[in-house]
């Protein structure tokens, strides 16, 4: 199964300049996806992350590999309509620099699920090559209709317990 912009857009409620992921090549629900991040001279943060030098920021190479792992965790049976919240990222080692011009490919495998609660390996690559890789736990909460959570209602410490 593969997604476009729209299908993604539906999925996450992340939108520019924070949706961070232009394509799902590969779904499959419960198992493991592949998407893509197409990094272009245009994007806000290369104006500051470095004049000169532009290299794609660490923790933005994190989170266009989460929407790939948020989008494969809510795309499994029950977490449809839910908000995947980053409970913790654990292993996280970063290989290489990203550029403008690259297209950073990332594969989620979902390594263990309990109730709201899952699991995930993340690995970024461009051209082949490991830029990043590491695991990410999620929770998946109910999507309140733009109301924000409360304190305490998303307690990561809870889901590192679970998972």
């Amino acid at each position: 199964m593969k997604m476009d912009i729209n299908q993604i857009q539906a999925t996450l409620q992340h939108r520019y300049p924070f949706l961070l992921v232009d394509r799902i090549l590969e779904l499959e629900p419960g198992k493991r996806a592949v998407g893509v991040k197409n990094v272009t001279i245009n994007e806000d943060f290369f104006n500051g992350h470095f004049p000169g030098n532009p290299i794609m920021p660490g923790v933005l190479i994190v989170e266009a590999m989460a929407q790939v792992g948020g989008i494969l965790l809510l795309a499994t049976t029950g977490n449809e309509g839910k908000l995947a919240f980053f409970a913790g990222i654990d292993k996280m080692r970063f290989r290489r620099p990203v550029f403008p011009g690259d297209q950073l490919v990332t594969e989620v495998t979902i390594l263990k699920t309990k109730g709201d609660i899952g699991r995930v390996a993340v690995v970024g690559r461009v051209d082949g090559e490991v830029v990043a890789q590491g695991e990410y736990l999620f929770a998946m909460r109910p999507d309140r209709g733009g109301k924000t959570l409360s304190r305490g209602a998303d307690s990561s410490q809870d889901a590192n317990q679970e998972a």
